[in-house]
């Protein structure tokens, strides 16, 4: 039996009682960690796709100023972390052990997809390595502040995500003539 750090351990026995089995009986479902890793990733791929589509629904990117593409997008992100609490803890961390890591791979991949198809909307002219690297950049702006606006008190929080969305529409109305 694979070895389980007292985080992964935590994660295991929410993931059984979500479950409504036993955290022993994982191992029927899945051979080891990274198959529950792997199975997790693909499910938050697909809830990241459908908070997406969901934003951006039935308006051209392209027609959209950036204050109203960074409104749109940025709530639903925000909605998504903090109803997946542990997406944070399982896939965004700077430790992550490789078998995780390689699990999280579709998730970052279809984030920075995500949101490289909304700079070149807006940014036609952008190489793809600009539009790559401009990608990266505003999704660590977000990744920097998520975690200040989710810990904000209820009456603080409209303020600080105000000013996550300040920053990330001034370094992105930058791309736009």
């Amino acid at each position: 039996m694979p070895k389980w750090s007292a985080s992964a351990c935590r994660a295991r026995i929410a993931i059984a009682a979500e479950a409504g089995v036993s955290p022993g009986s994982l191992y029927q479902f899945f051979a080891n960690k990274e198959a529950i890793a792997a199975a997790l990733a693909g499910r938050f791929v697909t809830q990241m796709r459908e908070a997406h589509e969901a934003a951006l629904l039935g308006t051209p990117v392209s027609t959209l100023d950036w204050p109203e593409v960074v409104d749109r997008t940025v709530e639903p992100i925000l909605a998504f972390n903090v109803a997946n609490p542990g997406f944070k803890a399982l896939f965004a961390r700077p430790d992550m052990p490789p078998g995780l890591a390689a699990a999280a791979e579709p998730i970052q991949a279809a984030l920075l997809g995500r949101v490289e198809s909304v700079i070149a909307a807006k940014a036609p002219g952008l190489t793809a390595q600009e539009r790559t690297r401009t990608a990266r950049v505003a999704i660590q702006i977000f990744q920097a502040m998520l975690p200040m606006a989710l810990a904000a008190a209820p009456d603080e929080r409209p303020a600080v995500i105000a000013e996550l969305k300040k920053v990330l529409y001034r370094y992105l109305s930058a791309l736009s003539p």
